[in-house]
């Protein structure tokens, strides 16, 4: 079994890049998914599918991380009595950022990029997708077509050189009931 999740590194390394967009963020995901999968190997499954299982793992740990710091931020903001001045979400020089795929993928949302990279690039079927992100394939095939909708309107504001629309104000999309 620990032959098999060596194997997977490259995989799962690759997954948390696009999880963290920081490679040392990255490698520390994957460090902690893989220690979390060697303690719980005895609750793997055999039989199942082990890649799932570990980006199951991963997920989780990043979107327990992303909680965590937002709560952290939350509580320094309301101590410090004012807002954040800084922000890291201000766009950076719009140009720039189109001339590479990967800074248009990095503007959308955790979710709808996961799915993209399940999908996409990771070439999950919509099922193993679902599996790995506990929703529904309904609701994957929503995420990846809602993605792909918001990349073709950054493109095309590109192509015409419209400045690249803000989409943190595109109103939310509930995913499909499950």
């Amino acid at each position: 079994m620990r032959k098999e999740i060596m194997s997977l590194l490259p995989q799962l390394r690759g997954f948390a890049r696009f999880l963290t967009a920081e490679v040392s963020s990255a490698d520390d995901l994957v460090q902690e998914t893989v220690l979390r999968a060697l303690a719980a190997l005895d609750q793997f499954q055999p039989g199942t599918n082990l890649r799932a299982w570990l980006y199951t793992i991963a997920r989780n740990l990043f979107y327990e991380t992303a909680r965590r710091r937002r709560r952290e931020r939350d509580v320094m903001s309301d101590y410090a009595a004012s807002p954040d001045l800084a922000r890291s979400d201000a766009p950076a020089s719009r140009g720039d950022d189109l001339r590479d795929l990967d800074g248009v993928i990095w503007r959308l949302t955790p979710r709808l990029r996961e799915a993209l990279l399940l999908v996409g690039v990771q070439e999950m079927t919509y099922a193993e997708a679902a599996d790995v992100c506990g929703v529904s394939v309904g609701t994957v095939k929503a995420r990846v077509s809602r993605e792909r909708a918001q990349i073709m309107v950054m493109v095309n504001a590109a192509r015409d050189g419209a400045a690249m629309p803000d989409l943190s104000g595109m109103p939310p999309h509930d995913d499909p009931p499950e």
